[in-house]
């Protein structure tokens, strides 16, 4: 646990995506909890972990369950196509209870992130979603599930069915687990060369005298067209998010403008102009330093006078691509220059093993906390003692809701929810190693602008 003082902590964003894919931050409990540990002490704010892959939750899903008939990715099914086989042998585990709480228990603001958004599978995946389903997914002008530009297969984001079905396992997660926010990839968006699937070839004509879509995939009318249809659900996915949790932070991490809107349908500026979602996050990807000066300085003129809610999404690695650290110091020094959020690392290995130190050094010795949130917004956990008797005792400060997290076989976990009052609070936990109580922000009044 870090217990850095955040009474003269700045805010800046300091974040990294973890995933399952490509490096074992997050392989076993152990793992996790290791992870969070290093990136609180290198100086990061904020986690933005990985919660619905390839056509399964991260999590026990009663909304998965009842839509497909598991409530989790089971045994023996890839999480992702190039996972090794011992990677998918087990069960999927609660990797996102394990995680928010190993985050929490560092300091960390954590972010549910929604990866896949609506695509439902890998080309190469037969998932439970993509069998039970066909008439859900969009497809190309000649029928096919996946166009030679995207490797994917897409649910359809005009389909009722579909945004219900997203939108349920997202506030199912908010409603489970005390998320600090919430975060859809470039994957609410509607790829270009996708839409001619029946049905939106009936609501396209419905609202268009008749005519069918257009044969060129490119045709501005047509893309605008499906930019307005997915606009329309991130204002239901924001407005629904806010009113089940209206401190919870609201992310989108959309692919650079215009590239966005030219091919993925996506004009998340417009977003941001309406007043909709708390961060945008620019997958600003590039591998020299002049690449990503000239992005990021449309990603700035996209929102003029917002950009107190864009931070960078800085790359560090792409498989065994690693930028050299000359050139991410460069992006950082020039993020931030225009009053920016900050920033997010792609990603975990690039932090955890080819530039901690550096990382570490960059950022020096003062704290900064989450722009979005207050600077004790995730304080340090409360160590329950324990008495020759064999019951925990917590000593309560401030009262208010906790989460009583236990550890077990190494691993901690929730073991209760409850309000409590201030003095010292006795805990009948008999069979935990250790007990610690973590602030719970389900439930509050929303903070003040």
């Amino acid at each position: 646990m870090a217990g850095q003082s955040s009474a003269q902590s700045a805010p800046e964003l300091r974040g990294v995506w973890l995933t399952t894919t490509a490096n074992s931050a997050l392989a076993t409990p152990a793992d996790t909890a290791e992870t969070m540990r290093r990136l609180r002490a290198t100086g990061l704010n904020t986690v933005y972990v990985e919660t619905w892959k390839n056509g399964y939750t991260q999590f026990p899903s009663k909304v998965l369950h009842a839509t497909i008939g598991v409530d989790r990715r089971p045994a023996l099914i890839a999480a992702d196509p190039t996972d090794p086989a011992d990677r998918h042998r087990a069960a999927g585990r609660d990797l996102l209870g394990e995680a928010v709480v190993e985050a929490h228990r560092n300091g960390l603001v954590f972010v549910a992130w929604f990866e896949y958004g609506f695509m439902a599978a890998h080309q190469n995946t037969d998932n439970h979603l993509r069998r039970m389903f066909p008439q859900w997914m969009t497809t190309t002008r000649d029928g096919e599930l996946v166009s030679e530009q995207n490797p994917f297969v897409w649910m359809n984001p005009l389909r009722p069915e579909c945004q219900d079905f997203l939108l349920g396992i997202i506030l199912e997660a908010v409603e489970k687990y005390d998320l600090d926010g919430v975060q859809l990839d470039d994957r609410i968006a509607w790829p270009v060369t996708m839409g001619y699937d029946n049905y939106t070839r009936k609501v396209y004509a419905a609202e268009h005298d008749g005519a069918e879509p257009p044969d060129d995939p490119h045709d501005p009318d047509w893309v605008a067209w499906r930019a307005d249809k997915v606009s329309q659900f991130a204002q239901r996915l924001y407005t629904e998010l806010k009113k089940a949790r209206p401190n919870l932070i609201v992310s989108i991490s959309p692919a650079v403008y215009p590239w966005s809107l030219e091919h993925y349908a996506c004009d998340w500026p417009s977003w941001a102009q309406r007043g909709w979602m708390t961060e945008f996050v620019p997958q600003n990807y590039r591998y020299d330093y002049d690449a990503f000066r000239t992005t990021w300085a449309v990603q700035v003129e996209a929102m003029p006078g917002m950009t107190d809610r864009l931070a960078a999404g800085v790359l560090l690695n792409s498989g065994e691509q690693f930028n050299p650290w000359s050139d991410i110091k460069r992006e950082l020094d020039l993020v931030g220059t225009s009053g920016e959020a900050g920033h997010v690392f792609w990603f975990s290995p690039g932090v955890l093993d080819r530039y901690p130190n550096e990382i570490a050094a960059y950022y020096g010795k003062a704290p900064a906390h989450n722009p979005h949130l207050p600077p004790d917004w995730r304080p340090a956990p409360i160590v329950a003692t324990k008495k020759p008797s064999g019951e925990y005792v917590a000593e309560i400060k401030t009262p208010g809701r906790y989460r009583v997290v236990t550890r077990q076989s190494g691993a901690w976990s929730v073991a209760a929810t409850r309000e409590f009052t201030a003095g010292p609070q006795a805990l009948q936990l008999p069979d935990a190693q250790a007990v610690e109580l973590l602030i719970d922000r389900r439930g509050e009044a929303p903070l003040k602008p």
